[in-house]
């Protein structure tokens, strides 16, 4: 029998305070990466960011816009991984890019880190390098895809 496989689809949030880019990070990895996480059976995404963020935050996140999507796959533990992230700019009233942010769950850890040092802190999937910065300008012709499903480690934004 063949192993089952699968497409993982998750929702993360983009929250920017004082040009800070909140970002979650699991104990023992050196790569970050958005808060959020999966979207649930029947679950509209908005509504799982939010409840993402209450878990993991113990904090109410005010989920706006949707901004894009990034296809990823990746190498976990020896297993191949796919995914399709969901990108919405969100606010979080409680949280301030001047303290950091205390995390519910044992885990993982949230830091704030300059929108200038997205690579240096190993941010995934890497599209999000190019992405995230022009998110936040809000530029009038937005970019809204990102793709790591080249061959090798190529990127791709549309």
């Amino acid at each position: 029998m063949k192993n089952k496989k699968s497409i993982e689809i998750l929702v993360r949030g983009v929250c920017v305070h004082n040009g800070k880019l909140l970002v979650c990070q699991s104990k023992d990895a050196t790569n970050t990466y958005l808060p959020g996480g999966h979207v649930e059976w029947r679950e509209k995404a908005m509504e799982g960011l939010r409840r993402e963020i209450a878990e993991e935050l113990g904090v109410r996140a005010v989920v706006r816009e949707f901004l894009g999507a990034v296809e990823n796959t990746f190498i976990q533990k020896g297993k191949h991984h796919c995914e399709i992230n969901l990108m919405f700019r969100m606010e979080i009233p409680a949280l301030s890019s001047e303290r950091k942010p205390e995390a519910c769950e044992s885990w993982i850890s949230f830091k704030w880190i300059p929108l200038s040092a997205l690579g240096r802190n190993h941010l995934e999937p890497r599209p999000l390098w190019k992405l995230v910065p022009e998110w936040v300008k809000n530029r009038s012709k937005i970019l809204r895809w990102g793709s790591t499903m080249g061959q090798g480690r190529d990127t791709e934004i549309l």
